[in-house]
């Protein structure tokens, strides 16, 4: 090989390395509020079936960050319906939660829901009743592993071919952050 086909094999590889390396390993996604309301956007109203005898229906939900504690908190418009009622019932419900990110279809979930109130104006005692006894556990099923956001492809591209994958996940007062991590340290509890 000769000596001017060396220097540009060397110069070319020099340039591919500093592009390379010019762009900057990414450390965290972050996630706007705006963004993961239009995402809830897009997903509700949702219905919930209870053994053909009701019917959950929650409306678009109202998002507020906490960052304190590093979960989410809703408030849901909510319509409870089916054959066992003689009636529709409006209320509301309040649900807190955690987050996760699922590998297999890159999305942030819901994680260990909480209904911290599910309430239904007008109920007879019968209804609210029921309502309180099982109406919680069918809203933290409903919720539980909910998808919030969709990480898109390009947002870990360069992660990915890093041998880095998405993290721990902190509630911040402008949205989340989501960590890039080595995929073992992901792995460890």
């Amino acid at each position: 090989m000769s000596r001017r086909r060396f220097l540009l094999a060397v110069a070319a590889a020099t340039t591919l390395t500093l592009s390379a390396c010019s762009q900057a390993v990414p450390t965290k996604i972050s996630v706007s509020q705006a963004q993961l309301e239009q995402g809830l956007l897009q997903q509700f109203p949702k219905r919930f079936p209870v053994a053909g005898l009701l019917q959950l229906e929650m409306q678009r939900p109202a998002l507020q960050l906490l960052p304190a504690s590093n979960q989410l908190q809703t408030h849901l418009p909510v319509q409870l319906s089916g054959p066992a009622l003689r009636q529709s019932y409006a209320g509301r419900m309040e649900v807190r939660f955690a987050l996760r990110y699922e590998p297999q279809d890159r999305t942030v979930r819901a994680h260990r829901v909480e209904v911290l109130s599910l309430q239904f104006d007008g109920a007879d005692p019968a209804v609210a009743d029921m309502v309180s006894t099982y109406g919680p556990r069918l809203a933290s099923q409903a919720l539980e592993a909910f998808a919030l956001y969709h990480v898109k492809p390009e947002e870990l591209q360069l992660a990915d071919s890093l041998g880095l994958q998405p993290g721990a996940i902190t509630v911040t007062p402008q949205g989340l952050d989501v960590a890039i991590v080595a995929k073992d340290a992901a792995a460890k509890p």
